[in-house]
């Protein structure tokens, strides 16, 4: 290995370091959602997807998912059984204005579909995906609300839980490389940041697209 390639290695691990250490914290996690493969974890890490892949800030995309737990809209029977002003209420409490209308006519369609289709737990849309995230991908966007935006971030905040879909780094967490100066390459960068869980890394790279603070930060202590 030549000395720039070797130090242009030493600059990346340290890079990576500070951006996990600093900025590996996942939206589910930031949610207050203690992720696991049970129902209502994996349901409200779906509506945070839901809500997080629209026009609006994520700190307020997070805020939401917190207030519709705090309103018990936790589960898809819950939140099919609220009525659609509940629904706008509890997304008003979070700060999801704009567009919380809509938003609340899409999550009550949505969580009638996962009843319907799926008796309401995504571990059965897991089985039928079997391994292919691109069908993953299909099946999450039958549900009202959540395009590819949507269903690329839940597969980002679940990929630890469900490892046949990882490691998962989507398009947009790649933009955050690129911005970082580091690899393009999922591989690459999972081998930069050694042990780090993968949903970890996604939203570190994630919250280096969408905020140029977060490169100023990490790129600065290790200059």
């Amino acid at each position: 290995m030549t000395d720039s390639k070797r130090n242009g290695t030493k600059r990346n691990k340290e890079v990576m370091g500070e951006l996990l250490r600093r900025h590996g914290q996942t939206y589910a996690a930031e949610a207050h959602i203690h992720l696991k493969d049970t129902p209502q974890p994996l349901y409200r890490t779906l509506v945070l997807a839901h809500l997080l892949s629209g026009r609006i800030r994520a700190s307020v995309a997070v805020s939401t998912s917190r207030a519709l737990h705090e309103a018990g809209l936790r589960n898809p029977k819950r939140m099919t059984e609220a009525t659609w002003q509940e629904r706008v209420d509890a997304l008003g409490r979070g700060g999801y204005r704009r567009y919380d209308e809509r938003t609340a006519t899409q999550l009550g369609e949505g969580g009638r579909i996962l009843i319907d289709h799926w008796g309401g737990d995504l571990r059965r849309l897991r089985q039928q995906a079997d391994g292919d995230a691109d069908e993953l991908r299909r099946l999450l966007r039958e549900l009202p609300g959540v395009g590819p935006l949507g269903a690329d971030i839940f597969l980002r905040e679940v990929q630890d839980v469900w490892p046949e879909f990882g490691p998962f780094v989507d398009s947009k967490a790649l933009q955050g490389a690129e911005r970082l100066g580091l690899p393009q390459r999922t591989s690459d960068l999972v081998r930069l940041a050694d042990e780090a869980p993968n949903a970890q890394l996604a939203s570190a790279l994630m919250r280096a697209a969408l905020d140029k603070g977060v490169v100023a930060d990490c790129l600065n202590r290790v200059a």
